[in-house]
């Protein structure tokens, strides 16, 4: 037996329960599940379900997959390629060690 209602959670995030009659005494499990957003939530481009408009733009219009701009999928190719162990990565000893060598690129 499953029944469903929808409330509205208030600050104190208490709620007082009336069980219906039909469920029977003992032992239950309570499921809460988020509600849905009413369609004008959806319209200030913060809803959950979709992308950002940022992400939004760089998607492929064919398959719906990200298209990383040509520095991050250079950083991505680099990242992969150190995980295979072409490339050595760096260890560092601080994070003062980290910034300096950050500084250094900059240059």
């Amino acid at each position: 037996m499953t029944i469903t209602q929808t409330v509205t959670i208030p600050a104190s995030r208490r709620l007082t329960i009336d069980v219906p009659l039909e469920v029977p005494e003992g032992r239950t499990v309570l499921a809460f599940t988020p509600a849905p957003l009413p369609d004008s939530a959806a319209e200030d481009g913060l809803d959950f379900e979709g992308d950002c408009p940022l992400c939004a733009k760089y998607r492929e219009p064919e398959t719906g997959e990200l298209r990383p701009n040509a520095e991050t999928a250079a950083a991505i190719r680099e990242g992969r390629a150190m995980m295979r162990g072409e490339i050595p990565g760096k260890l560092y000893s601080s994070f003062e060690e980290m910034l300096a060598d950050l500084d250094k690129d900059d240059d």
